[in-house]
């Protein structure tokens, strides 16, 4: 188990393995999604204001931003 302490300010560093999974690197943001008893901590999507699909994630592969590339 992988373990961090939260600071008095409530603030806590993420440990190196959790960044490594995540692909973290410095200015991600961080989701927390609640489950009952449980945090779930994702790293967030980008959304991209320009692109009109971002808020699709069905489609949104890079097949689908080849596609649609030229429209």
């Amino acid at each position: 188990m992988i373990k961090s302490k939260l600071t008095s300010k409530a603030q806590t560093t993420i440990p190196q393995p959790v960044r490594l999974a995540l692909g973290l690197s410095e200015g991600d943001e961080l989701a927390y999604q609640i489950e009952r008893d449980r945090v779930i901590l994702t790293k967030a999507m980008v959304v991209l204001l320009d692109d009109p699909f971002a808020l699709f994630e069905e489609w949104d592969s890079e097949a689908d931003r080849v596609a649609y590339a030229k429209l």
